[in-house]
């Protein structure tokens, strides 16, 4: 029988969608306020995947991540997807459309899993009508989609970001689970 132990700690990473860029400062501002300071800003690319999110937000789409440094216990994930859902719809635009789309997130060392509240064959319950699925995972020091995984998320661009965030996980770990300098370790 296997002993249940508590994860190791994750990075919180929230991938946003916006037509302008004071929509992401606006909520970078918000979430560090919640979760702590951004340690991890992307440079504001283009979205142009998909038109599914183009009669709430607009034909120009802006694409930003930004991560956090405080770590995360995976486990609640949930509860901050439900934040973001409420803020979301605190900044709505009269009509109920909102004006920016928050996907957040944890990455480990292994893989980027995502929250959302739509049921599928590869998601897993969480709580609260949180669902959550692994959207790439990484081995041989690159990135890989999942069969499911949104086209976005394959591409190259992407992937140099989250293995700058990764990176910068890496190294957080290792001064976590590093003794430091005159403990009893």
């Amino acid at each position: 029988m296997g002993i249940a132990k508590k994860p190791a700690p994750a990075k919180l990473v929230v991938a946003m969608l916006a037509p302008r860029e004071e929509w992401f400062d606006r909520a970078e501002a918000a979430l560090a306020e919640r979760f702590g300071p951004v340690d991890y800003r992307s440079a504001s690319i283009p979205f142009d995947y998909t038109r599914y999110y183009a009669p709430e937000l607009g034909d120009t789409i802006l694409r930003r991540f930004a991560a956090f440094a405080p770590l995360i216990d995976p486990g609640t994930l949930a509860d901050v997807k439900v934040w973001t859902n409420a803020l979301e719809q605190a900044w709505a635009a009269d009509g109920g459309t909102r004006r920016i789309n928050l996907d957040p997130g944890y990455m480990t060392l292994a893989k980027l899993v995502l929250a959302t509240t739509k049921d599928h064959s590869h998601r897993i319950y969480l709580a609260q009508g949180i669902y959550a699925e692994v959207t790439l995972t990484y081995r041989n020091r690159d990135w890989h989609p999942c069969p499911w995984t949104y086209p976005d998320y394959r591409s190259e661009a992407y992937r140099h970001i989250l293995h700058d965030i990764r990176a910068l996980l890496a190294q957080q770990l290792r001064t976590v689970t590093e003794p430091r300098p005159g403990s009893a370790d």
